[in-house]
């Protein structure tokens, strides 16, 4: 019995350190994120809370939601997003947890029922983001207009519009993959932005692994926030 006891405790400990290893683990990896620049923000409205911020005018009859990409601090999207609310669009700026798209996927469930005045809405992210939003779309296209997908490609098939934007120097994004995954788009816009790379969709500097821009950050948002609002309005 005592045998038995003892090896039942060995197991025990050995389970209980596979986990705290492994929690350790992912601690030290979800710490090491890519943190938001400095960015001013123009004279709009601004909602802070918890785990998202709105921008813009709830009033709208439009509405975005957008997921960021993996380990990005969400605030890295502003240049975009704020400049999007400037044109009459309600944007909701998702906060994952640990900064992970993947964790909280159907985040947006509570956005569409909380500002259930908006009558047109629209979903999409940055890289992982944007997988997750449109892995969200997919079993909700009967709530949604259309996706935008920033450096992203789809998991599943979707008859909604799709915007589908990347830079051409783009070091991340899998190009054979997203040629794999976008066929499942049946109603898609895609554009390339000349020069423009992975991580200029945000505001958060470098990226491992991508590719040196050949145009400015600044030129990248703003072709990405004119294509987005064609694509919306």
């Amino acid at each position: 019995m005592t045998s038995k006891k003892s090896y039942l405790k060995r197991i025990l400990i050995c389970l209980l350190t596979v986990v705290l290893v492994c929690t350790t683990g992912f601690y030290i990896y979800a710490s090491d994120y890519y943190h938001s620049k400095d960015y001013e923000v123009s004279n709009i409205e601004i909602k802070q809370q918890d785990n998202y911020t709105v921008y813009g005018d709830t009033d709208s009859k439009t509405g975005f939601i957008f997921y960021p990409g993996g380990k990005v601090e969400a605030k890295s999207y502003e240049p975009i997003l704020t400049s999007l609310s400037e044109k009459g669009v309600c944007v909701v700026l998702v906060e994952m947890p640990f900064n992970l798209a993947v964790l909280d996927s159907n985040a947006a469930d509570k956005f569409m029922s909380q500002f259930n005045n908006i009558e047109n809405w629209y979903i999409g992210g940055h890289s992982l983001g944007g997988a997750m939003a449109a892995s969200y779309a997919a079993k909700h296209q009967d709530k949604l207009k259309g996706v935008v997908l920033l450096a992203a490609y789809p998991t599943k098939e979707l008859d909604i519009p799709v915007l589908s934007i990347y830079g051409s120097e783009d070091g991340v994004l899998n190009r054979e993959k997203y040629k794999e995954s976008i066929v499942k788009v049946n109603n898609l816009s895609e554009i390339i932005i000349d020069g423009g790379n992975h991580a200029q969709f945000g505001n958060y500097g470098e990226q491992s692994g991508d590719n040196k821009p050949k145009i400015s950050s600044e030129k990248q948002w703003n072709q990405t926030t004119k294509e987005m609002l064609n694509f919306i309005k």
